[in-house]
């Protein structure tokens, strides 16, 4: 990574597994080392007591975390820095353990009235990302990115003169090319487009072709792009399946069947504000 330290290429996702502890000790136990959590999941403290229980070494584990849109502002940010540390109580250890905080763009932070939800914005974006810039020379992180963020987004950091993030966390391709053009790691989230698309005869055929299932096959795609994917499951033969993709490798033949399934923004499995402003 641009940050220096290095990333287990798959991750493991728990957004909306509210109980996610069963699934992270089953993907530790499955050869995971990469679990990718929020404030929003309110997955922290349940995600700091597997590190401390789980047996394998903290330097080892790479957590991601991300400070949503209710955050976004250089105090407010800062504030769930803390918040974030706390909630994991793995003590001072933590700032060892080689993980990116993410500064997460929904669209939408608390109005600073306290009088419901407004929009967030340049500034309060930037604000944020000076925010975890501090946290990340303090040593309280490791390294820092951030997710749904769009072209015109990661613009926005340059033209203030910040440094670029070191992750992008996205779910459409429409800015793959710019990220690595500017030596962006791409982390992908809903990478088996949330089992809506398993049974189509394309990929149900080249899974086939392998003797793997078709969620094998999505995953090794995403890693053969170059993609860090973050696939989820509760279900502890799904989670062990899905690390199962260092195996084999996809032809350009399947690389090409599976680019040509892309539907773009209209295949896109959750809302995704990279084109709001």
């Amino acid at each position: 990574m641009p940050s220096g330290h290095e990333m287990p290429v798959l991750g493991f996702g728990i957004y909306m597994n509210y109980m996610p502890m069963p699934a992270c000790h089953a993907a530790i136990e499955a050869g995971y080392r990469h679990i990718d959590c929020a404030i929003a999941y309110r997955s922290e403290e349940d995600v700091g007591q597997v590190v401390r229980e789980c047996g394998v070494k903290r330097e080892e584990l790479f957590i991601t975390s991300k400070v949503t849109s209710r955050w976004h502002g250089y105090r407010d940010t800062l504030l769930a820095i803390d918040r974030s540390l706390n909630k994991f109580d793995i003590g001072t250890d933590f700032p060892t353990l080689p993980s990116p905080y993410l500064l997460l763009w929904e669209g939408w932070i608390k109005s600073t009235l306290g009088s419901g939800r407004a929009r967030s914005g340049r500034m309060p974006r930037l604000q944020a990302w000076r925010a975890l810039i501090r946290g990340r020379n303090e040593g309280l992180l490791k390294t820092i990115g951030v997710s749904n963020y769009g072209i015109h987004h990661l613009e926005e950091i340059k033209d203030a003169g910040l440094e670029t993030p070191a992750v992008n966390q996205i779910e459409q391709r429409t800015i793959v090319e710019y990220c690595k053009k500017n030596n962006i790691v791409i982390q992908a989230y809903s990478p088996l487009c949330r089992a809506k698309h398993l049974d189509d005869k394309v990929l149900v055929d080249i899974a086939q072709k392998h003797n793997k299932e078709p969620a094998q096959v999505l995953i090794r795609w995403s890693l053969q792009k170059g993609y860090s994917p973050l696939p989820k499951s509760s279900q502890v033969e799904r989670i062990r399946s899905n690390a199962q993709v260092f195996d084999f490798e996809l032809s350009d033949e399947d690389m090409e069947a599976l680019d040509a399934l892309d539907r773009g923004a209209g295949g896109a499995t959750s809302w995704n504000p990279v084109n709001i402003k």
